[in-house]
């Protein structure tokens, strides 16, 4: 995990085991009390690194956080969103999904096991920290997810630009909502689709055909947060 926002995040959290942490001398004077940093110039931890990897002078290496139960961190709607991630395999745009869960106060975000990139890396500097901050769950089924979230009280909504409803709408009932989101291109797949109990779409210019997935779960995020 490299860049000081993720590093930092994943030092303060509980949950995780630190091997190693690497830093600059300048970069150093932000580590909390306590943390040893091994001293490195840039261009030392440049070599540790994917090419392109922008540190900001501070990485650390750790254990991979453990995925939770969907039941145990969804039970019990308490009005906070939950965000599904349907076949999203971009860490650029799973990392921005994460960043705007912590963003907008969801409870939980739901990954397809296999399908999604794991926490590390380019996701942890793209979610800023936020991977550290909203649990979690791997599933091997989406579509049974969705069931399990729907027996739970949530009123799970399908996110699709050729939906009727429109997203105020589909929120307009006050339950705890699961809002779920599909690769671009590919969108959601017809069986995760048609297990949620709505479909909706984000109003949208007519020149755009559509929003980038993390933009779109931002928006709706941001809009269930608004109506709680």
């Amino acid at each position: 995990i490299w860049g000081v926002h993720a590093s930092l995040a994943a030092l303060a959290n509980p949950a995780r085991r630190i091997e190693r942490v690497v830093a600059t001398r300048n970069a150093a004077s932000r580590l909390p009390d306590g943390v040893e940093p091994q001293i490195l110039e840039p261009d030392a931890i440049d070599g540790m690194l994917p090419p392109g990897a922008v540190h900001q002078g501070l990485a650390v290496r750790a254990f991979p956080l453990d995925p939770a139960d969907l039941e145990k961190i969804c039970a019990s709607p308490d009005g906070r969103s939950v965000l599904v991630l349907d076949g999203v395999t971009d860490p650029q745009n799973v990392g921005a999904a994460f960043r705007s869960a912590v963003a907008f106060g969801a409870r939980a975000v739901i990954l397809q096991d296999r399908k999604s990139p794991p926490l590390t890396g380019v996701l942890a500097k793209a979610a800023a920290g936020a991977i550290e901050l909203v649990p979690h769950a791997r599933v091997t089924n989406l579509g049974r997810a969705v069931e399990t979230l729907r027996s739970l009280g949530y009123v799970t909504v399908a996110l699709e630009g050729e939906a009727e409803l429109g997203l105020a709408e589909a929120l307009s009932d006050g339950r705890s909502v699961a809002i779920v989101v599909g690769a671009e291109g590919k969108g959601l797949r017809p069986g995760v689709a048609e297990a949620c109990e709505r479909r909706a779409r984000i109003p949208i210019a007519a020149s755009i055909a559509s929003l980038n997935v993390s933009v779109s779960a931002a928006i709706a995020l941001c809009e269930a947060k608004h109506r709680r």
